[in-house]
């Protein structure tokens, strides 16, 4: 059994190479690049609490958002 040394879990098996860096060691470049592009997502929705009568309204909202996200995305690209 492995033990992580951050939060003291113990993992019976840990499957992949990918290392934490050591505590205190700044990210590497590749990771900054990685977390700014997660920095830009965006989701569409707008904030706040929506309250629906049904779930076909919850869902053609959602499409109008997903939609209206995938076309600014072809037009900027």
């Amino acid at each position: 059994m492995q033990r992580d040394p951050l939060t003291g879990e113990e993992f019976v098996r840990v499957v992949g190479r990918r290392q934490r860096p050591p505590i205190g060691e700044p990210p590497t470049v590749e990771a900054q690049a990685a977390h700014a592009t997660l920095l830009r997502y965006l989701t569409r929705a707008p904030k706040g609490i929506f309250i629906y009568r049904s779930h076909e309204e919850m869902d053609a909202d959602r499409l109008r958002w997903t939609v209206e996200a995938m076309v600014e995305r072809a037009r900027d690209g």
